[in-house]
C-alpha cells in the first residue's frame, strides 16, 4: 500500500507504527468473522500484524451465560458486598494504589454482582472469585441484557484460522485488556489463559502480586506466530491504545449506559448494533 493510497484510508500514528481500525458492526453469537477477515484481506500486507479483542471472538463462539439464571450463594453474597465493594473498595484497593475509577466502580457495585460473582464461583472457582473486579475476563459490557461473554476457546487456534483465510504472512493476535504483570523478569496474570511465556490462570494471587509488580498493560491470549513477549505486549498496547482513543469504548459496566443511553441489564443486540464496533486493527510498522 502506497502513501498516497493510505491517504484514502483511516488510521493513525503511533511512534513507528501505523493503526487502521477495522469497523463493524455487532458481531453476533453463532456469526462467522468475515466482517473482520475480509477488510483485512484487502488492506494488510505482509509483516502486519492483526490484533483482534477477545469479546467479539467469544461473542460470535456462542461463549455467552445468562446470568439471571444463577441464584447467588452466601459465598457470593459475602465476596460482593464484605469483600470486594467494601474491604477492597475503602481499604485494600486505596492502600495499593488500584486505580481511581476501579475504587469508585468498586464501591458502587450494583445488585447484579451477586449473581456474576456466583458465575465465576461456578465456572472458575474461589481462586478466580476472589478478584475484586474483572474476573476471569469475563466481559460484562458488550453483552445484550443478563448475558456476559467468558473468554474465546482455544484464541490461538483461531488465530491460526484467520491467518490461513487471509492468506498472507502475517500475524494474527488475540488480546484481553486485563493486565500482565512482571516482576524479576517474569511474566503473569490473573487471566485463565495467555500466550506461551505468560504464566497464566493465577487468578486472585496473580491480581495481588501484580500490585506490587510493573503493569506491562494488556494481555496477548493467542497468537498465530511464536512472538517474543516484549512484541506482543508492545503490539497489544499499540491497539489498546487505539481503543481508548473511541468515543463508543465500553470498557466497564458503568460506561455503557453514557454509550449506549440505556442500564445494562435492558441493553439489546439492536442497541449494540447502533453503534460502530472497532474489534480489530491492523498495525504495520513504518
Amino acid at each position: 500500500m502506497t502513501e498516497d493510497e493510505l491517504r484514502n484510508i483511516k488510521h493513525v500514528m503511533n511512534g513507528d507504527y501505523i493503526v487502521i481500525p477495522i469497523e463493524t458492526g455487532y458481531i453476533k453469537p453463532n456469526e462467522n468473522l468475515n466482517s473482520i477477515i475480509n477488510p483485512a484481506k484487502e488492506l494488510m500486507k505482509d509483516g502486519d500484524y492483526l490484533v483482534i479483542a477477545e469479546t467479539p471472538i467469544s461473542v460470535s463462539q456462542n461463549r455467552l451465560v445468562d446470568e439471571s439464571k444463577y441464584k447467588p450463594s452466601l459465598t457470593a453474597k459475602l465476596l460482593t458486598t464484605v469483600w470486594s465493594k467494601y474491604l477492597w473498595g475503602y481499604v485494600l484497593g486505596p492502600l495499593l494504589g488500584i486505580k481511581k475509577r476501579t475504587i469508585r466502580n468498586l464501591r458502587r457495585l450494583p445488585e447484579e454482582t451477586k449473581a456474576h460473582k456466583e458465575v465465576v464461583l461456578q465456572l472458575y472457582g474461589l481462586k478466580h472469585a476472589l478478584k475484586p473486579a474483572s474476573e476471569a475476563g469475563i466481559d460484562l459490557s458488550n453483552a445484550p441484557g443478563t448475558y456476559v461473554s467468558l473468554l474465546p476457546e482455544n484464541p490461538e487456534k483461531v488465530a491460526k484460522e484467520i491467518k490461513k483465510e487471509i492468506g498472507k504472512n502475517v500475524c494474527v493476535m488475540i488480546i484481553d485488556t486485563d493486565a500482565t504483570y512482571m516482576k524479576n523478569g517474569k511474566y503473569f496474570t490473573g487471566l485463565p489463559i495467555a500466550i506461551e511465556g505468560i504464566e497464566a490462570n493465577k487468578g486472585f494471587f496473580g491480581y495481588l502480586k501484580g500490585q506490587l509488580s510493573e503493569n506491562m498493560g494488556s494481555t496477548p491470549l493467542g497468537c498465530s506466530e511464536k512472538i517474543s513477549i516484549e512484541k506482543g505486549l508492545e503490539i497489544a498496547n499499540i491497539a489498546e491504545d487505539y481503543q481508548k482513543s473511541l468515543s463508543t469504548e465500553m470498557k466497564t459496566i458503568h460506561s455503557v449506559k453514557s454509550v449506549l443511553g440505556t442500564e445494562i441489564s435492558e441493553v439489546t443486540i439492536d442497541a449494540l448494533d447502533s453503534i460502530t464496533h472497532t474489534p480489530a486493527v491492523i498495525i504495520r510498522h513504518k
